[in-house]
Parts: structure tokens; sequence; C-alpha cells
């Protein structure tokens, strides 16, 4: 593929520092902290006791040893405050360092450049990625060195990018009222043979049985006719029966209008056919790559 990078300067990035920072962190996230290094990054869900998101977040450490946490920007104020409300008498700082930092991710190939302070591997997209952290710089000068080796993607090409590999964004697919296994976040960012953690209890209880109540899915439009955002989905076999809803929705070159939706059990098998509003669609498989 052709090599691509974005700009996720724009997220919220919390520096987590103290004595008692790894063994707090780790009782927080999905995800076992010990796979977080210098130039790895983890994904791990923050969840409430209900076993709903809080936050999807990317987790690495930096050069001194302090964790490094990155998160979608609608999460600058309400992720900090959910961290911070279970310190109790623990030595744990939490440093919002958003304004100090500019983070661009590759896709495809890796840059050679020794200008940024962190080089760190994560998959963002299902597949291998780098995060390249430095200080911050106005975007011209962040991008410039890389416009000839390598094509920048914009938001509409990112959401474009995301959707056909079936990754979930939050305030899209992830909200405060889903379970990260509803959303296919077990393989990437939930560790089952970790300690304990806030809502484990339910994802536990989750894997015990093998269902859910609803599952994020590829939808595909049979005509061929856009599709949108938070339109219902009904059955077909059964007319006016709710199935779910579409959560991003994309024209596609490769696969045309496609989108990505939650889905309730009995609805959700490959090829089901579904309407999105008077759209005909079929469930495909995700990623559509």
């Amino acid at each position: 593929m052709t090599p691509v990078f974005f700009d996720y300067s724009r997220r919220v990035k919390l520096r987590i520092t103290g004595a008692d920072a790894s063994r707090f962190l780790n009782g927080q996230i999905t995800n076992d902290l010990r796979k977080a290094t210098a130039t790895s990054a983890i994904q791990a869900s923050i969840l409430n006791a209900k076993g709903k998101l809080s936050a999807h977040v990317f987790v690495s450490m930096d050069n001194d040893g302090a964790f490094l946490l990155d998160a979608d920007s609608e999460l600058r104020d309400e992720l900090p405050a959910r961290l911070e409300r279970y310190i109790i008498a623990d030595d744990v700082q939490v440093e919002d360092v958003s304004d100090e930092f500019s983070i661009l991710h590759f896709v495809g190939e890796r840059p050679a450049v020794a200008t940024f302070s962190r080089t760190v591997a994560s998959e963002r997209f299902g597949s291998g990625g780098w995060d390249f952290w430095r200080v911050r710089v106005p975007e011209s000068e962040l991008r410039e060195p890389f416009a000839e080796r390598f094509v920048f993607c914009d938001d509409v090409c990112a959401e474009t990018f995301r959707i056909e590999r079936g990754i979930p964004r939050w305030g899209r697919e992830l909200t405060n009222e889903i379970i990260p296994v509803e959303a296919n976040l077990e393989a990437s960012s939930i560790d089952y043979e970790k300690g304990c953690y806030i809502g484990q209890e339910v994802i536990s209880r989750i894997k015990m049985s093998g269902q859910t109540n609803k599952r994020l899915c590829g939808l595909v439009s049979i005509p061929g006719a856009p599709l949108a955002a938070e339109t219902r989905l009904t059955s077909e076999a059964q007319p006016g029966k709710d199935a779910g809803w579409i959560t991003s929705a994309t024209n596609s070159d490769r696969f045309g209008e496609i989108a990505l939706g939650f889905v309730k059990r009995g609805f959700n098998e490959t090829g089901t056919r579904l309407l999105a509003g008077d759209v005909p669609v079929q469930v495909a498989p995700l990623p559509f790559i």
C-alpha cells in the first residue's frame, strides 16, 4: 500500500507518574500494562463498574519511565477526572501534556526521522504502524518533511480509512453506553489473564457466556444508495423489527457505500439483509479489507 500518515496532535495526552503509577494504572485498564514500553504502545479500555466505556486509550512509556496515555480530544476534561476519582491514598500524579506534544501516525512504512523525541510502534488501524511524538510545532513544520514520500490523510480520508478497516472511534462506535466486547475490542485491548480492574466482572461474565446483546458489524448498501449515521436498522424478514443502528458511514472507492453499525443478536450474521431506513443493506464481516 502507499505509505500514508495521519496527524493525531489534537488527541488528549496524559502523563502518569508517581511511585504507585504502575499498580494504579493497571487497575484502571483492561489490558496488561506490562506490555507497554517506551517503543511499543498498547490499546486499552477504561471502564465504569458496569463494564461500559469511560475511554479507549493508547498507553506507552516515555524515556523517563512515566506512562503516557492518548485518547480522543473529546475526553480532555473527562479522562483526567475519571482517573483522579480513583486516586485515594496513592502516590500518583496525572498531568495533562496535550499542548506539549504533536503526534503523527504512519502506516505502510516507518520513516527514519531524527527530529522526533519518541518513536512508538502502535496498531491504530488493525495492523502495524508507528507513532512519532515531538515537542509541539506548527502543522506546516510538522508535516513538511514527509510530503514527498508519504501521503497525508486528512480528516475525511482518515474517516474512510478507519471505516474500511472496521476501527471504532470515540463519539461514534465508542460511547459511555457501549461495552468494549460489543465494539470488537477484545482482541486488541482486553487481557483476560491480568489482575483485577474496574469493570472486570462484567467483561469476564460476557466471556463465559460467549454472547452480547449487539455487535459492531459492517454494512454494505445493496443498491449503492448513501448511508447515514444514526439511521435505525430494521429486519427485512420481519418488517418493522428493530435490529440496531448505523454509527458511521462513508463512500469507499473500493467498496462503495459502506457503514459501521451495532446490529442486535439474531440479526448480525454475515449476509443478513436489513433495512437502513428504506435502503436495503447486507451485514458484512469486518474489516471490509
